[in-house]
């Protein structure tokens, strides 16, 4: 369960790739129990950043912390146990089942997992319920279909009971209803366990639809930030993401939807 201390903060943090893309003082903060989309065209920094707040990369300048600790002052083994993410892609070998997979988020609390304890056994047997995999617990990872990997990573993420569920395009290659189906279950975690949720965002007219917070970066810094109507607009979108585009409303949910244009409609 997350704590009371649960929080993200970037303060004036910067990251290069050496001879490349470079992160630019960014200056975040994400409080407890917040949903906050990141969003912004390939190469604009979403998946840096991702890193940089789970301590995979080092800030060249400035310092991350979490619930007030900083990362630098935290283990591999202790970041784990407060951060928990869903990678773009997850592989894995071996003929694995789902329960057994699941069975990996608990990696950060014991030294082998030959050694789970009765603890950490029901908080797998709990998180399958709760993401609607018991019926697939004994399935091979790999035989499932691609919407369903997804839900197990999300449950091995979910097993190490985290403070911070940090997830990069947790809706790419996923059809329509996976899609949904996954956002359904973050915004469920978010609303009934007050989890601190950040997302990595691909499809922007989903974002717009979940998330209350959206942080939309360009050329590594951050561009606009802040609820949905401020950030998706015909001059933000059209510059970030150097397209023709028109935003409307949703019918129904009232929240900016984007329309393409493609260049035989843009004079019409």
């Amino acid at each position: 369960m997350p704590s009371e201390a649960t929080n993200l903060l970037l303060q004036d943090t910067s990251f290069s790739y050496t001879g490349g893309f470079t992160l630019h003082h960014i200056n975040l903060f994400v409080p407890n129990g917040q949903m906050t989309g990141l969003l912004g065209p390939n190469g604009s920094g979403k998946t840096t950043l991702l890193k940089l707040a789970t301590g995979v990369f080092p800030p060249g300048e400035g310092d991350i912390s979490v619930g007030g600790v900083s990362l630098r002052k935290l283990s591999r083994r202790e970041v784990a146990q407060r951060i928990a993410v869903v990678p773009q892609q997850f592989d894995i070998p071996f003929a694995y089942t789902v329960e057994e997979v699941v069975l990996l988020g608990r990696t950060p609390f014991v030294h082998d997992l030959i050694d789970v304890d009765k603890k950490g056994r029901q908080v797998v047997l709990m998180v399958l319920e709760a993401t609607g995999l018991i019926a697939f617990r004994n399935r091979y990872f790999n035989e499932l279909s691609g919407g369903e990997r997804q839900k197990v990573v999300l449950a091995m993420a979910l097993a190490q009971e985290p403070q911070l569920l940090l997830l990069d395009e947790p809706t790419s290659h996923l059809d329509i209803s996976h899609q949904i189906e996954i956002l359904e279950l973050l915004r469920k975690l978010n609303r009934d366990q007050k989890m601190t949720i950040v997302a990595a965002m691909h499809d922007l007219n989903l974002a717009v639809l979940y998330f209350d917070r959206l942080v939309l970066l360009d050329h590594g810094a951050i561009f606009a930030d802040g609820p949905p109507d401020t950030v998706i607009t015909n001059e933000t979108i059209q510059k970030v993401f150097s397209a023709s585009i028109e935003v409307s409303r949703h019918p129904k949910a009232l929240v900016p939807q984007i329309v393409i244009l493609p260049p035989d409609l843009q004079s019409k």
